[in-house]
């Protein structure tokens, strides 16, 4: 019997525009434009842009205000739609379900796993809760414990574990940087290329 498949897809800069870049040119801060593509280590981030926050007096309902004007990338739900008739999809992102629900139910609720953000009274964004660490890497190694062919497509520097730990990793529009960091993924810069090397796995 063929073993059966899924397909795990990072979120931002994949689906979905990268979140924080569309903050920092909301406000002008370009400091909040770093993304995991910039810095590897997913804990200085983070903890970089809550001080940037709280610097600035900037609550959850602004940058959800952001949020609410955002659309997937172009060609992103015809891709996922498509994908998701052929196998199992779920998507691994290091975003936040405050942030990731307008997303989610334009894409048609596909299945996430992500992480959550601790808020106070005032509606500040006081801290952040990772469901589990490395849980991307986890998640697919999970995966192939239930005995499943797992196909990984991600971007950026937090998606590389993902990619290794998967039976088959591709990169999707990353910056030259990673590309070089990381030759051993394939890479491609369209969602025909991407469907295209996964239905290979597929039929494989």
């Amino acid at each position: 019997m063929k073993q059966q498949t899924i397909v795990t897809l990072d979120l931002e800069g994949v689906l979905i525009p990268e979140i924080w870049i569309a903050f920092a040119e909301k406000t002008g801060i370009t400091e909040l434009s770093l993304t995991t593509r910039d810095i590897p280590d997913y804990d200085e981030l983070m903890e970089g842009r809550l001080s940037i926050l709280n610097k600035n007096s900037l609550k959850l309902a602004d940058i959800q205000e952001v949020i609410s004007m955002l659309t997937p990338l172009e060609g992103a739900k015809a891709f996922l739609d498509e994908l998701r008739s052929m196998t199992q999809v779920v998507i691994l992102s290091d975003t936040f379900q405050e942030f990731a629900k307008p997303f989610m139910e334009q894409l048609d609720w596909p299945t996430i796993f992500c992480h959550d953000l601790k808020i106070n009274g005032k509606g500040s964004v006081v801290d952040y809760r990772l469901r589990q660490s490395d849980q991307k890497r986890n998640a697919v190694a999970a995966f192939r414990g239930l005995n499943y062919y797992v196909i990984a497509a991600g971007d950026s520097y937090n998606d590389t574990t993902m990619l290794g730990e998967a039976d088959r990793g591709f990169l999707f529009r990353s910056p030259d940087n990673v590309k070089n960091e990381f030759p051993q993924f394939k890479s491609t810069e369209e969602y025909a290329g991407l469907m295209q090397m996964i239905r290979g796995e597929l039929a494989g």
